[in-house]
C-alpha cells in the first residue's frame, strides 16, 4: 500500500482524567466524572488525526507484546496501519493525563518506547518503506547521533519531514539538538518547549531563522500559533471551541498543519487549519475521540478565517 504519511514515535496507553476546574493543593483529593482509557502519545494522536482527515497513514513504534492486540484494534478503528509496530517483551508506555479547562500535565512511564531507536537502527527494510511516504512525521527525541544515519535514509525518496519532540527536557536543553532542527523541514514545539530551547517563543523563531530552518512553528495554546516560513512570520488565533480536555491538542494541530502542507495550502492557511484541528480535538475526554473530519475542520475554517 502507498501511504501519504509515515508517523514514527512513542506509543502510550493513556489514563485521562479531565474536567477539573483547578489543581488540588498537596494532600487534597478532588473528583471528576470525566475519565477515559485511550491510546496516546504524540505519534498515535497525529497518525489518527491524519487518518480521520482522509490520509493513508502508517505508524511505526514499539509496544509490549501483551498489549499489541488491543493497540492494533484501536488503531484499526481509525484506519491506521500497525503493520510496522514492533512487539517486544516488557510493558507499553503508560501516561496519566490530568487536564483542566486551561492546561494539562502528564505523568509518564516510557516502558518499551526506549527501544524505538534501536528498532529503527536494526530495521533497514522498515526505514526503506517508511521513506516512500509523501511526508514523515517524527514524534520522538531524535538525538544527533541517531539523526545522522536516519534522516538521510528517510529522505531517500524525497519525503518532507516534520518533528515534534515533545516535553523531553534533556533533548531540549542539549545544544547538539540544534543540528537536528537544522535538518528538519517543519519544527513544531509548543510554547514551553520553545522557551526551553531558546528562552522565549520569539527567540526560538529567531534561532530557527539563524539555523536555516525553513518552517518553524510554535504552538501557543489559547493564543493560537506562530509560523516563521521563509523569513515571513504568520500569527493565527484559534477559533472559540467549548473545551473539555486539551490532551493531545498539540498533536492534532501537527496533523492539521501536515494536512495543509500536503493539500498545497498557503502558510497562513496551514496554520489556520492546524489551529482548527487542535481546537476541535478538545471537545471530548482523551486525545482521539474528538479528532475532526476534514469536513468539520473546513467548516470551522470557513466560519472563522474566510476573508
Amino acid at each position: 500500500m502507498s501511504y501519504d504519511v509515515t508517523v514514527i514515535g512513542e506509543i502510550y496507553l493513556d489514563h485521562v482524567f479531565g474536567g477539573f476546574a483547578e489543581w488540588p493543593s498537596p494532600g487534597e483529593e478532588i473528583f471528576t466524572e470525566q475519565y477515559a482509557w485511550e491510546l496516546g502519545g504524540g505519534a498515535v494522536t497525529t497518525a489518527c488525526a491524519l487518518s480521520r482527515l482522509g490520509r493513508k497513514v502508517r505508524l511505526i513504534g514499539v509496544v509490549g507484546d501483551e498489549q499489541f492486540a488491543a493497540i492494533e484494534a484501536r488503531l484499526s478503528a481509525f484506519g491506521v496501519s500497525a503493520a510496522n509496530i514492533s512487539r517486544c517483551r516488557g510493558r507499553t508506555g503508560v501516561t496519566v493525563s490530568i487536564s483542566t479547562v486551561h492546561d494539562r500535565s502528564f505523568f509518564t512511564y516510557r516502558g518499551v518506547n526506549q527501544e524505538l531507536l534501536e528498532y529503527l537502527r536494526c530495521s533497514p527494510d522498515v526505514l526503506h518503506e517508511a521513506a516512500r511516504a509523501k511526508h514523515i512525521h517524527l514524534a520522538l527525541p531524535l538525538g544527533i547521533d541517531d539523526s545522522r544515519p536516519l534522516l538521510p535514509a528517510l529522505r531517500s525518496h524525497g519525503a518532507t519531514i516534520s518533528v515534534d519532540v515533545g516535553h523531553h527536557i534533556a533533548w531540549l536543553k542539549d545544544t547538539r539538538s540544534l543540528e537536528v532542527l537544522r535538518a528538519i523541514d517543519y519544527v513544531m514545539p509548543n510554547e514551553k518547549e520553545a522557551t526551553i530551547l531558546a528562552g522565549t517563543p520569539a527567540r526560538y523563531l529567531e534561532l530557527c531563522q539563524s539555523l536555516g530552518v525553513r518552517h518553524a512553528l510554535v504552538k501557543l495554546g489559547s493564543a493560537g500559533a506562530a509560523l516563521l516560513a521563509d523569513g515571513v512570520q504568520y500569527r493565527v488565533r484559534p477559533p472559540h471551541i467549548e473545551s473539555i480536555d486539551t490532551t493531545g491538542a498539540g498533536d492534532a494541530f501537527d496533523a492539521g498543519f501536515i494536512e495543509g502542507v500536503l493539500s498545497g495550502l498557503s502558510p497562513q492557511q496551514c496554520v489556520e487549519f492546524a489551529c482548527v484541528c487542535g481546537a476541535l480535538s478538545t471537545r471530548a475526554v482523551g486525545a482521539l475521540e474528538a479528532l475532526p473530519t476534514r469536513a468539520q475542520a473546513e467548516a470551522i475554517c470557513e466560519e472563522n478565517y474566510a476573508a
